[in-house]
């Protein structure tokens, strides 16, 4: 059992890792969070009496969770129960087009041959080989290295992965790569949509996040009773292991001196001590008020290019006349221009694509009466400089919903049953983000390598979550808690105990 004292700021997937990780190992750790219960972006809205995901729908890369939950003495399948999904995702386009791809393999190919023919088939399997090929060799070097940098990137990949690298146009946008596969563009736009899991435009984004589409393929599961589920598992985890939660707690500043730091002072002035601090939030809100003026000279925590938000609907109401699969997208035929509107205007989209949850779907059970959905469609996140204008909304959230009709959904909304979301929403949630989901855009093929680490400028803290490295989404998120608590652990082996001077009045670990 080590004395050292260590506080987690956010209760996000990666605060929790970080959290439950480090008081497995003996370490005095509290957990501050400013809502009422665990999650962070990982969050449930009640809409007439039923708890709707409203954040994170997607479970992959089910390896990472089963990594961490074996280093705090679980199982994964202990904890949560999660249920693997036949249907990626279905997708559907206004003149009645549909394609599903599927966990098999061979029935995805047989599906995108059905939809698009045999020669597109054929560059689906090429696709499938080149992806399988650039996520294998990404992998250590990137994906699981806790400081990738250009030349540990190129050391570690050698010869083959750099010619893989070369292959699929690493330094062209995403939907110029995919171009070299796919000449139905309607293929393009399936494939290019995985450029919003990093909360960017594929005509941005590096033609390195096709492998998303390979992350989706090795498994997409559910999580029975929700994502929420799953903070709720690391909170009873942590919570067994002596971890101090403080819910509906603020921190007001992160306190150091001569470069190392020192605790935190909360809204209400009190301030607590730590030998280390890991601060998992959008790492912006660093520039923005949490350290002093002093510390953040550089602003080297701004986001240069802030990713996407969105409007939701979380909604509990019957539908009919599609036949939704859990994951749904719904594509309108002006790709392009949504992103434009998005990125460029800095308007919410005139052409919106929309996703929705069908959250009681995937299973062995008929959906009977009502059913939890929720809606997206992508936004800029200008929620701290704009103020949307109920018109604007409105007028999006019509387009979106007449899409779905267009498609052959019908959803019977009501102003009871539906709670509506946006980017104003999302930055009040998290602070200094404009309701930017994602962190920093991946934009251009250098920014993955230059996200923050989890060690910062200051000694003794260190960040995690989606906007630091390796990158937004559920699993990323829980990598980067895990290289926080990895940091933590490295830094207080290797400094003496440090007690701060009680400088800033009472000083409590409570």
């Amino acid at each position: 059992m080590s004395d050292a004292r260590v506080i987690v700021i956010g209760s996000g997937i990666a605060g929790l890792v970080s959290a439950t990780q480090l008081a497995h190992q003996g370490y005095a750790v509290t957990l501050i969070e400013a809502a009422d219960s665990p999650g962070g972006k990982i969050r449930t809205v009640v809409v007439d009496g039923a708890p709707i995901d409203s954040g994170p729908t997607v479970f992959t890369m089910r390896w990472i969770f089963d990594q961490i939950f074996d280093s705090i003495g679980t199982q994964l399948e202990s904890e949560v129960k999660i249920d693997a999904l036949e249907v990626i995702a279905r997708h559907a386009w206004g003149d009645g087009a549909r394609l599903d791809l599927y966990s098999e393999y061979e029935r995805s190919l047989d599906a995108v041959a059905q939809f698009a023919g045999l020669e597109e088939a054929q560059n689906f399997k090429r696709f499938c080989e080149k992806i399988r090929n650039l996520y294998d060799v990404l992998q250590q070097p990137f994906i699981q290295s806790a400081s990738p940098t250009m030349l540990k990137m190129v050391t570690g990949l050698g010869l083959n992965g750099l010619t893989q690298l070369a292959s699929i146009g690493a330094m062209s946008n995403l939907w110029n790569s995919l171009g070299r596969y796919f000449k139905n563009p309607r293929l393009l736009q399936l494939f290019a949509r995985y450029s919003t899991y990093c909360g960017s435009s594929p005509w941005q984004a590096p033609a390195t996040l096709m492998m998303i589409a390979q992350v989706e393929m090795d498994g997409v599961w559910s999580v029975l009773g929700g994502m929420h589920a799953l903070a709720r598992a690391f909170e009873r985890l942590a919570l067994a292991r002596g971890v101090n939660f403080r819910y509906n707690t603020r921190v007001e500043k992160i306190l150091t001196k001569d470069g190392r730091v020192l605790g935190v002072q909360l809204s209400g002035g009190e301030v607590l001590t730590a030998d280390a601090v890991i601060f998992n939030g959008d790492h912006a809100a660093l520039s923005e008020g949490l350290l002093s003026p002093h510390d953040n000279q550089s602003n080297q925590y701004k986001t240069p290019e802030r990713s996407l938000s969105a409007l939701t609907w979380s909604i509990n109401a019957k539908t009919s006349g599609f036949d939704l699969s859990r994951h749904n997208i719904f594509f309108q035929n002006h790709y392009q221009q949504e992103f434009d509107d998005i990125f460029k205007h800095q308007r919410l989209p005139q052409t919106p694509t929309v996703y929705v949850c069908a959250q009681d779907r995937g299973t062995s059970v008929p959906v009977e009466g009502t059913e939890k959905l929720l809606c997206l469609v992508n936004a800029p996140a200008i929620g701290d400089t704009h103020q949307l204008t109920q018109e604007a909304i409105e007028s999006c959230e019509k387009k979106s919903f007449a899409l779905l009709s267009q498609c052959g959904l019908e959803i019977d909304r009501t102003s009871r049953n539906t709670v509506r979301t946006t980017p104003v929403d999302f930055h009040r949630l998290f602070p200094a983000t404009g309701g930017a989901l994602y962190g920093q855009a991946t934009h251009g093929w250098i920014v993955p390598l230059t996200r923050q680490k989890a060690n910062s400028h200051i000694k003794g803290l260190m960040l995690a979550g989606g906007s630091v490295h390796p990158g937004p989404g559920v699993p990323m998120a829980a990598m980067s808690g895990q290289l926080a608590a990895a940091a933590v652990k490295a830094h207080l082996s290797s400094t003496k105990k440090f007690h701060p001077v009680a400088t800033y009045g009472g000083m409590s670990m409570r």
